[in-house]
């Protein structure tokens, strides 16, 4: 079992994500190996908050070349959590 502070590696502060968090959804970045269940519990028990819904986002690994060498980019799994209205978690607000 992993613990929940391997499940989220770190919330991803953007543009986009803090227009979704007016509307109460939260970007974190996550675990490769991570489901929307043990995403939702780790959510609930760092913030203390209550989660309706988690949606995920496989990022693909990109090409990369530099002189000869080629390579790939890391891949990235991003989870957008909603929280129930009238919630928010504390590290978003600025």
């Amino acid at each position: 079992m992993k613990s929940i502070y391997e499940v989220l590696k770190r919330p991803i502060i953007t543009e986009k994500s803090m227009k979704l968090v007016e509307m109460g959804k939260y970007t974190f970045e996550v675990s490769q190996d991570a489901n929307k269940i043990e995403i939702k519990n780790a959510v609930k028990e760092i913030f203390s908050v209550d989660v309706e819904k988690v949606n995920l986002i496989n990022g693909k690994a990109k090409k990369k070349r530099v002189g000869k060498h080629t390579g790939l980019t890391a891949k990235v799994k991003k989870a957008i959590v909603t929280v129930k209205a009238g919630q928010s978690i504390d590290i978003f607000e600025i």
